[in-house]
This record gives structure tokens, sequence and C-alpha cells, in this order.
């Protein structure tokens, strides 16, 4: 598997980054299994292993912990902090005593002594942001933290997860870091997939200028882009997600998507692979793209992504998706 700089670091990542969000409650919640599907990516050259402080309250870190107690060198390990952990009003957010606070928390739960990349995992628009740096930059002088990074989603909505990092707040905090000689972010986890390309619009184009490495999310779309919703199969109801967050697959928001994926399925088809497979080779192909984030619940959902690196896509088959959905818009 190649390896590549993470933005203007020396950081080497794996171009599969193996996200731990389905480890735990939210999904699979046996523990061992969890810990087999790690080791597995890692032995198939998968470097890198992306948690967050909020997922499963924290069993997803625990999880990365057991993985890793005897692998952790070589391994690049990146956790979040904001998401709340607890009722009180500073059991959140990025000011300098929840920051503090989670850090030793999440040190805690992965067995470790030092977080490779430590991101941000939406803003906080409660807490200047020199602060949220400051506190980071002593986290790196202290030897708890190597690297920094940034989250966002791709709009600005009311509920705590659809905070949104507009591409010139990004560059702002660019500039706040060299005005006071801070540490600065050196990647962004932004979403990214077949059915959302905003972030080519104004956040790609940022990056690649400034030098920050891209680390996307969400390049399945929870499912869509595995084949796993269809017309005339419905909603197999065989997960909390399927069940809980997708639901009537009847609801008229979900007509573009579906229109997407039943032209989708036979391009991968013809070329002889998965959905999954197909959808995840097409985020790295693009080169604005360091590692695309896999987040299987299963040991077969695992196996079916890992192939994606041996998955390249013709330019006939990128001007075909182009048509479907076309660069910088979305069909969620």
């Amino acid at each position: 598997m190649e390896y590549r700089n993470l933005g203007p670091t020396g950081l080497k990542v794996s171009p599969l980054c193996l996200g731990a969000m389905m480890f735990g409650k939210w999904g699979n919640t046996d523990h061992d299994e969890c810990v087999r599907i790690i080791h597995r990516a890692l032995d198939a050259g998968v470097n890198f292993v992306d948690t967050a402080n909020g997922y499963s309250e924290g069993e997803s870190e625990v999880i990365v912990g057991k993985a890793l107690k005897d692998r952790r060198e070589g391994t690049v390990l990146a956790t979040k902090v904001w998401a709340p952990v607890g009722p009180g009003p500073n059991q959140r957010g990025l000011s300098r005593k929840a920051i503090q606070e989670q850090v030793e928390n999440s040190l805690r739960r992965l067995g470790t002594e030092v977080i490779d990349l430590y991101q941000i995992h939406r803003p906080d628009p409660t807490t200047p942001i020199e602060e949220t740096l400051s506190v980071l930059t002593d986290l790196v002088r202290q030897g708890k933290v190597r690297y920094l990074g940034l989250s966002t989603n791709h709009y600005a909505g009311e509920a705590l997860w659809e905070k949104r990092f507009a591409a010139w707040e990004i560059v702002e905090t660019l500039w706040v870091s060299e005005l006071h000689g801070w540490e600065r972010f050196v990647s962004l986890q932004p979403p990214y997939s077949i059915l959302r390309r905003v972030m080519e619009l104004e956040h790609f184009p940022m990056t690649q200028k400034f030098g920050l490495g891209n680390i996307v999310w969400s390049p399945l779309e929870g499912g869509w882009l595995t084949g796993k919703y269809r017309r005339e199969t419905g909603n197999p109801k065989d997960s909390q997600r399927a069940a809980a967050w997708i639901g009537d697959l009847e609801n008229p928001k979900f007509q573009r998507r579906l229109d997407v994926v039943e032209q989708l399925v036979p391009l991968a088809e013809q070329k002889g692979v998965s959905l999954a497979r197909f959808a995840n080779a097409w985020a790295l192909r693009n080169p604005a793209v360091t590692s695309v984030i896999i987040g299987p619940r299963t040991m077969g959902q695992l196996e079916d992504s890992l192939g994606a690196v041996d998955v390249q896509l013709t330019d006939e088959e990128a001007a075909r998706i182009d048509a479907l959905v076309p660069p910088g818009t979305s069909a969620l």
C-alpha cells in the first residue's frame, strides 16, 4: 500500500483510514470482533485509525485502545474533541477547560501517552478560536499531541453535528496561528462522496492552496453507496442506522439519491466490483484527497473496502458520474 504525507507534515498515512465510529453501541457491540477488524486492517497495510471522544460515549476509543495495546508503534492514531460527554455546560465545546479535560480522558481510554492527530470535531461559536488554538498548542508542546486537525460538515444547521467551518474560517485559523507563533491545523476532515460533492467548490481548493490534507468521511453515505437501499428491495432495517436513521424510503427527500444509486449500480457491475468498492475508489481518485475513511461494522465490510485501492476508474466512468452528480453539487 502506498503512503502519503499528511498535509505539510512528514507524517505518512495510508490512503485508507480505518474509522471507528461503528465500534461500540452505535454499531458493533462485540469488542473482540471489533479488535479483530482493526488488526486485519493493520495487517493489510492500513496505518491510520480515526475515532472520537463522542463515538458511543467513548466506547469506540476504549475498543481502539484495546486493539492497539501491542501495536501502537507505527500506527497513526487520530481522535477528536467537542462532543457533549456529560450534562455540565463545560463538558463540551472547545474551551481551555473542556479540551484539557477531554484530552486526558481520551488518552486514558486509548491507553496511550500521545495522540498523533488531535482534531476539533465541529466549530464552537461560543469559544474564541484564539483560546482553542492556544490550548491545542500547549498540548503539542507538552508532548500529549503531535499534530492538529479539524473536522466539518457540509452545511450549517441548528443541530450539534450540523455545524460547519467555512473555508474562510479555516484560513483565518492559519493566520491566527502564524500571528501568535502557535501550532497550525495540518488537516481537514470533511464529508465527501459521489452523492455529496460540495467540498469541491471552496474547501478542496483552499486546502490545496494552503497545504492541508483532506481525510474525507462518509464516502459510502451511511450505506446509500453500497446498494443497501434500493427501490425494488426497500429498506432492510437490519441495523440501527437503517431502522431509525433512514426509515421510510418513500420519503420524498430520498428520491434524488435513489435515482443516482440505481444508475451507479450498473457502472460498478460493469467494472466487476461492488458499489461500495467503486464509490471508495472514486473518492480516492480526487487529487485533493489524502485518505478516505472507511467505517466498517463487520469484517466483510472491511474486506470489501480494502479492495478500493486496487480499483482505477477511467476518465469515461468519472465523466458518467459527473453527469449524474455534477462537480460541486449534492444529491442529498
